[in-house]
């Protein structure tokens, strides 16, 4: 009993500093200090937020030329050319995101809902498996992209 006492406060210690993270909008990874304090970063999620696909384009395009590594750049930039349905460009970014950040859960969900434009489930479902791995208590990401794959499955049946 004693040992799973020290597991409950131990666990609860460590969670009351999680609400500190920051996460950027659409990332399920801490921005890095560099990328919340970047004004075109900033910008890019502010035209994402008012559905500016292009100037998103724009300032996602500078943040990752800037930083080749960041991989919610990718993400976003991915989103922005998903939004204004350029497929090929969006599938790009999203797979540069998911090579930065395996777990990029962000990534996982939105490369997901652009296969299921494309009418690939299959490959919706195998993002689907890798957000269930890395959700082990369940997230956003998870219950949305599952949320999409049942509806377009219904869909496809009617």
């Amino acid at each position: 009993m004693k040992g799973k006492l020290i597991s409950i406060a131990a666990l609860a210690a460590a969670t009351a500093f999680a609400p500190a993270l920051t996460l950027a909008a659409g990332d399920s990874t801490p921005a890095p200090a560099a990328a919340q304090a970047d004004p075109e970063f900033e910008a890019g999620k502010a035209a994402i937020r008012s559905g500016n696909w292009s100037a998103a384009i724009g300032s996602f395009g500078k943040v990752a030329a800037r930083d080749p590594q960041n991989a919610g750049a990718q993400n976003w930039l991915g989103y922005a050319n998903r939004k204004s349905g350029n497929l090929d460009q969006a599938f790009k970014h999203y797979n540069e995101a998911l090579r930065l950040d395996p777990k990029h859960r962000g990534a996982h969900e939105y490369i997901g809902e652009a296969y299921l434009m494309k009418g690939d489930v299959a490959k919706a479902k195998e993002h689907l498996a890798a957000l269930d791995r890395l959700c082990f208590f369940g997230c956003e990401e998870y219950s949305d992209l599952k949320k999409a794959v049942a509806e377009h499955e219904q869909k496809t049946m009617k």
